[in-house]
């Protein structure tokens, strides 16, 4: 197998393993790839007919996400494979990012084997969403959410415009940039999401996504992108707002949906990564369901 590191104009190819799109977590589009294709060094392989995905984790650590396209009678040779690969290039996991189904696969076809093992990924768990919750911030349970909302559009005067065009896209690179030199920890993932951050505003269209800016007397004060991977379900691939002004969390969150997503019916906000104040917020909104992710190795 002879991998090629991703780029822009692999999404065609990648698409035609994608797409129809029938997850509900976020790993197998691809721009949540391209997104951290710096920061997990992603690349990809043609084999078997099959698309075999390999990336690293904020570890370090190589692994492989579940192979899409494959014929079922090819799976085993494919997983002898891989597994050989892992062993050569001394990979810590064969596969990461599995879906449960993808594991009921394997268990039926490793039944007879022993030595492998399989866990829950919690730090990598999706958070999905009540789309018409998250518009409405509507019941006791997103109160607090709502108050904070009504706090900032009572206190604020603030103006909404969707990125796309090159002023916006301009505006939203240096808040981007801002926000992350006033960082306290400067770590791996905020400088990979930064870049993250500039290549995707930049390909707007092309990645098919949507996204809003809100300007708070004249600035950029928040910004948030996402796309519709299939007709029930949208992801936010983005939120990013200046913490100084109370409330424009829970306006960017609503807003976002409430403009370009009006009509899915399940939302993804991605995971938490294990982050203590990030999982504290995804759960601050009341998830309707954490989709599972789950290691696999021998």
């Amino acid at each position: 197998m002879i991998f090629k590191k991703l780029c822009l104009e692999d999404k065609e190819i990648i698409d035609k393993y994608i797409y129809p799109y029938k997850f509900f977590s976020c790993e197998y589009s691809f721009t949540s790839l391209y997104i951290w294709k710096d920061a997990c060094d992603v690349q990809y392989a043609i084999h078997k007919q099959a698309l075999i995905l390999k990336k690293k984790d904020f570890d370090g650590n190589y692994h492989f996400m579940q192979p899409l396209g494959y014929k079922r009678e090819d799976l085993g040779e494919i997983i002898e494979e891989l597994k050989a690969y892992r062993e050569e290039n001394h990979m810590k996991y064969l596969f990461k990012d599995l879906e449960e189904s993808f594991i009921e696969e394997l268990n039926v076809l490793l039944s007879e084997k022993n030595g492998f093992y399989i866990k829950e990924d919690r730090d990598n768990f999706d958070y999905l969403y009540e789309a018409k919750k998250l518009m409405t911030l509507s019941g006791k349970k997103l109160h607090s959410k709502k108050n904070h909302y009504n706090a900032f559009t009572k206190n604020y005067s603030y103006e909404v415009i969707e990125i796309n065009d090159e002023k916006v896209i301009k505006d939203v690179i240096l808040a981007a940039e801002k926000w992350y030199e006033e960082t306290d920890e400067q770590d791996s993932k905020l400088y990979y999401e930064l870049l993250a951050i500039k290549n995707i505003v930049n390909n707007m269209s092309l990645l098919n996504l949507k996204g809003v800016a809100v300007y708070v007397d004249g600035k950029v004060a928040a910004f948030s992108i996402g796309e519709s991977l299939n007709e029930k379900l949208a992801v936010i691939h983005i939120e990013k707002g200046d913490k100084n002004i109370n409330g424009i969390y829970s306006f960017i969150a609503k807003t976002l949906i409430d403009k370009c997503f009006n009509d899915a019916e399940i939302i993804n906000r991605e995971q938490d990564l294990g982050i203590d104040g990030l999982r504290k917020s995804k759960m601050s909104y009341y998830p309707l369901k954490l989709e599972k992710k789950f290691i696999f190795s021998f």
